[in-house]
């Protein structure tokens, strides 16, 4: 067996690092040099789509397809209705979902993509505003359309110039640039994004500790063992949880007593509000330890199907209990409008 040889290795690792850094500073310059290139078309391409009363209609292919995606998911986390239009799919019927209120952005580095030549008669019978971002101004997409954005570089990172890398970073850079635009003149505000980002909302309720929102003291629902059903109840009413913990000695749980409990109770006794809860109630119900996250309760109750946890300490002691609508935020947390 041939050993590695470490001075090759080092070699090899100053190469790849080199190679990187090449790559980066390629890309960079690419972004850099645009800045000097942003002007009135770009401010009027801002103004056409804030004024839009359509949506942005974003197309492109190859990779300039994948940033045109990316910008349209950025566009509608920011309050600018947008979808992307595959131009395959466009000459097989997908044009009709464009209408003359909307804005079609065109993103392609040559500006002589075929498919998107092919399309474009069509949008502009339609009467369809078009924004191309290209890096040939004068080529057949930039000559046709209504503005013409330039996203040009002088080289690609790709070592024979062939495979977009520069060319699309630059052209990420100016949709990202084109979206903070929008951002600003909507006024978009960090309450509006988290109405478009409730997954990121819950991501951020996820990481609470669970003892930041369990309720404790008095706010728990609790009877003995023999309490009467009767009494179970009005504790149930009273503290709004739909279910009671029942406690044995040392403030140990030993069950709980839910609306389903009570279902079942009645369909076996006859005289149930006067039968000790024990007699109904759920034994050793699912719990959760004080320390961990929204996201450990989350987890158990979906697991289980449940709606209320009980909170408990590193000796078994009960500290607490928290209901779903706590973990989710009740009035914060909506998934419908």
């Amino acid at each position: 067996m041939v050993k590695p040889n470490k001075s090759n290795q080092r070699r090899g690792a100053v190469k790849i690092i080199r190679e990187a850094k090449d790559v980066l500073r390629i890309e960079a310059e690419g972004i850099y040099s645009l800045i000097d290139r942003v002007g009135a078309e770009f401010a009027e391409a801002v103004q056409l789509i804030y004024k839009a009363r359509g949506r942005v209609i974003v197309t492109g292919i190859g990779k300039s397809g994948i940033v045109g995606r990316k910008v349209v998911a950025t566009l509608n986390s920011t309050g600018t209705k947008s979808l992307f239009l595959h131009p395959v799919e466009a000459m097989h019927g997908d044009l009709g979902m464009v209408s003359p209120d909307d804005i079609v952005l065109i993103l392609s580095s040559s500006g002589e993509t075929d498919e998107l030549k092919m399309i474009l008669p069509t949008l502009k019978d339609l009467g369809t505003r078009i924004i191309c971002i290209t890096g040939n101004t004068d080529s057949t997409l930039g000559r046709n359309s209504d503005l013409t954005v330039y996203a040009g570089v002088e080289r690609e990172a790709c070592p024979f110039g062939l495979a977009p890398t520069a060319s699309t970073t630059a052209m990420l850079a100016l949709g990202d640039a084109l979206c903070v635009s929008l951002i600003n003149r909507r006024r978009f505000q960090p309450a509006d994004f988290h109405r478009c980002h409730p997954g990121g909302v819950l991501g951020e309720r996820l990481r609470v500790p669970i003892e930041m929102i369990m309720r404790t003291g008095s706010s728990i629902p609790k009877v003995q063992e023999e309490t009467l059903v009767g009494e179970a109840i009005k504790e149930m009413d009273d503290k709004t949880l739909g279910s009671t913990l029942v406690m044995g000695d040392a403030n140990r749980l030993v069950g709980i007593v839910t609306d389903g409990d009570l279902r079942r109770g009645l369909c076996r006794f006859k005289r149930l509000l006067e039968k000790p809860v024990k007699a109904i109630m759920t034994k050793n119900p699912r719990t959760v330890y004080v320390g961990g996250f929204v996201a450990d309760a989350l987890e158990i109750m979906e697991q289980n199907e449940i709606t209320v946890l009980p909170v408990i300490g590193p000796k078994g002691e009960l500290l607490g209990i928290i209901h779903l609508h706590d973990l989710l935020g009740k009035g914060h947390i909506k998934f419908t409008m």
